[in-house]
């Protein structure tokens, strides 16, 4: 793990970022590697992003792990996913609680292993009373996913007479959303040069300022994450305003 301890962003006004972990299989095939290869080092990535963001007090980041789409890669490779998700997952229990970082997950787990959906819950228990960095992992997650389960728990209110519709607020939605409770992201970034958000916190991301890099996610380190976090710091965030 790289060391972070002289790395902190300067004057930071962000406390929540998200990221779209996007190029493991593109940083593989530049190398000559397995795809599985890019998968690993990534996981390599994610515990140098943790430990930064833990070390200089951001309060909540959201890492984009797997989405809804992704079932549509070979089944080897999610086969890989999962079980490379549920020994990272095993393997870092011990150090995100003595870094007291709290571990949530969002997205359906439907889909997933069971031995993985156990792994995830008993490391949201282990983590539950922790008061420093909340972590999102959103695996199996999708935005209008997650819209559509909003939509259909604020129509069983309205069914049952708990809410009547022309009361419905943006509040209401944002708190039947799997990110209930959690502010919205004030920054986005994405690795290795795509321009887009696929599916990823639609609604959250409203205001989100958003950064691009070039880097593959293996390649992307502390120093990388605190000069993005320094920069979208320096923007003006006008929400509509003047």
């Amino acid at each position: 793990m790289a060391d972070t301890s002289s790395i902190t962003p300067q004057n930071s006004t962000i406390s929540h970022v998200g990221i779209i972990m996007d190029g493991n299989g593109r940083w593989a095939v530049d190398r000559g590697l397995s795809r599985s290869a890019g998968h690993i080092q990534g996981a390599k990535a994610v515990k140098d992003i943790i430990s930064a963001a833990s070390h200089f007090g951001l309060k909540i980041l959201t890492l984009y792990a797997f989405s809804t789409e992704n079932w549509n890669r070979p089944k080897y490779e999610v086969a890989v996913l999962m079980r490379l998700f549920k020994s990272e997952l095993h393997k870092q229990t011990a150090e995100l609680i003595h870094k007291n970082v709290k571990v949530r997950f969002i997205g359906s787990r439907a889909r997933l292993p069971k031995t993985l959906v156990q792994t995830m819950s008993q490391l949201e228990t282990n983590t539950a009373h922790n008061t420093g960095l909340t972590l999102q992992l959103a695996i199996n997650y999708g935005g209008r996913q997650d819209l559509l389960e909003a939509f259909k728990k604020l129509a069983q209110d309205v069914e049952a007479t708990k809410l009547k519709p022309e009361d419905i607020t943006l509040s209401d939605i944002s708190d039947a959303l799997s990110t209930g409770g959690i502010a919205d992201p004030d920054l986005i970034i994405r690795t290795s040069g795509e321009l887009r958000l696929s599916n990823f916190l639609l609604w959250q991301a409203a205001y989100s300022e958003f950064a691009f890099v070039d880097k593959h996610w293996p390649s992307f380190n502390a120093k990388d994450f605190v000069d993005v976090i320094e920069n979208a710091s320096n923007r003006t965030r006008r929400f509509g305003g003047l």
